[in-house]
């Protein structure tokens, strides 16, 4: 049995990874001052912060259609695979999980639509456990089975720097925008059920300190991870960013930490200096 693994462009993980876990990618699409792109690495997050600089306004993010759906599917069934498994941005963020749905309606059961009800590397590590189950299963239901128990166990969250691609994208008021700016805080964005919220609210100036605080607050929260597998995911960040949240976690004992920069479809809505950590919490 030959079974591929798809997502969509958001599993955030790096070329690497890709190739080392066999992972295919449908690319979501970024129009970028009238330009259509496909977040494919075509361009990157850098190019979105100096686009939102420049023009004072977010790109836009666009779901893949279904059309695209079906070219793919169709494209890595021609390579011999029995069985695709492909994994959506959350279905209450995007359009793109109904129109893979619609698209695997055309392949007789053979292309099997995941809702990952995450985003990011919350997505990219419900596809590497995918991968790695197809390694020890043969059955593709049993596979999907396990897959969609684990949903409610990933953890997925994220502290901002900025309000003002929150603001700029509608999801913080002028009036929360501007006291937020003054007082310094820096939200913590969770993934619940498929749903982004609002975390905690942290404040400072120290975003290196501001991180660890958060890694151990997440920690203390979700405190059963599975110390196999452990994301550290960012728009942007300096190395002291990314060292204080090494640190944060390196008690836990996790067996591999991978570090990895969010695409333009994560980067669009986040802006500069985003950073979370994301892992299953579901371990013994």
């Amino acid at each position: 049995m030959k079974i591929a693994i798809s997502a969509d462009s958001v599993l955030d993980l790096t070329p690497a990874l890709l190739k080392e876990f066999d992972i295919k990618v449908v690319p979501l699409g970024i129009v970028l001052g009238g330009e259509d792109y496909l977040d494919d690495g075509t361009i990157t997050p850098a190019d979105i912060f100096k686009y939102v600089e420049e023009n004072k306004i977010l790109p836009k993010t666009n779901a893949a259609n279904t059309a695209l759906y079906t070219e793919r599917f169709q494209a890595i069934l021609d390579e011999g695979y029995d069985y695709v498994i492909h994994f959506n941005i959350s279905a209450q963020m995007s359009a793109t999980h109904n129109n893979a749905v619609e698209a695997s309606k055309q392949f007789g059961g053979k292309v099997i639509v995941i809702d990952s009800k995450s985003l990011s590397t919350g997505v990219g590590i419900q596809a590497i456990y995918a991968r790695k189950l197809t390694e020890t299963e043969t059955d593709v239901n049993v596979i999907v089975e396990k897959i969609k128990n684990r949903i409610p166990a990933v953890q997925a969250s994220f502290i901002i720097e900025k309000l003002d691609y929150l603001h700029k994208g509608g999801r913080c008021s002028s009036t929360a925008f501007l006291f937020g700016k003054a007082a310094g805080i820096r939200p913590q964005i969770v993934v619940t059920d498929g749903k982004m919220h609002s975390g905690k609210k942290y404040i400072g100036r120290n975003m290196p300190a501001l991180i660890k605080k958060y890694c151990k607050d997440v920690l203390n929260e979700f405190n059963t991870p599975d110390k196999s597998i452990c994301f550290i995911t960012y728009s942007s960040a300096t190395e002291e960013m990314i060292s204080a949240a090494r640190e944060a976690i390196a008690d836990v004992g996790f067996e591999t930490i991978y570090e990895t920069t969010a695409g333009c479809t994560i980067t669009s809505h986040c802006g500069e200096h985003t950073l979370g950590i994301l892992y299953y919490n579901d371990g013994i």
